[in-house]
């Protein structure tokens, strides 16, 4: 078992670690800040280089945390927020399967990381060298939560930023047209 938890951990955690990666700098193939924030605009998050910031920092340590088993409900935490905002921001419209750009892929991310939260990260985890006990469910109930919160704060702020946007559009034609 406590192999089996190693292996979810360094392969959850490592993949979302690269993610973050992703979108902080130009390696694996990723577009950095700039490129980041620019897409994060288009999506409605303003300013998009310090939400392409925050994602990439929230994925990078959430996933290097996960992956050490080092205050495992807080990288648990980190993911989860991301791949919650990501799955309502971006995935949810286009479906569950990953081929049409659907859910599906986040949502392992996310309910692996969160298994790992209820479970705890095993036997071969910094967390246990240290001798903490940080899993059951009211870690799992923490973590998934601070989670919810973080991705809903993010979905907030997008759409009270372009509500904002579009009400700014909005008198500034009715100030044309007068």
């Amino acid at each position: 078992m406590a192999v089996g938890l190693l292996l979810i951990r360094l392969v959850v955690g490592l993949t979302v670690a690269s993610h973050g990666v992703q979108k902080l700098t130009r390696r694996f193939g990723g577009h950095g800040v700039t490129g980041t924030g620019e897409a994060f605009e288009q999506m409605g998050f303003r300013p998009g280089r310090r939400f392409a910031v925050l994602a990439g920092l929230a994925e990078l340590g959430g996933g290097l945390l996960l992956a050490m088993g080092l205050l495992t409900p807080l990288g648990v935490a980190g993911i989860v927020g991301m791949m919650l905002a990501a799955i309502c921001c971006v995935h949810l419209r286009h479906g569950f399967f990953a081929e049409s750009g659907g859910f599906e892929y986040p949502l392992v991310l996310a309910v692996s990381a969160a298994a790992v939260a209820l479970s705890g990260p095993g036997r071969y985890s910094i967390d246990h060298a240290l001798g903490w006990s940080l899993s059951g469910w009211r870690w799992f109930v923490a973590a998934v939560g601070a989670g919810m919160i973080a991705a809903g704060l993010a979905g907030l702020s997008r759409l009270t930023r372009r509500e904002t946007h579009q009400r700014a559009g909005q008198h500034l034609g009715e100030r044309i047209a007068a």
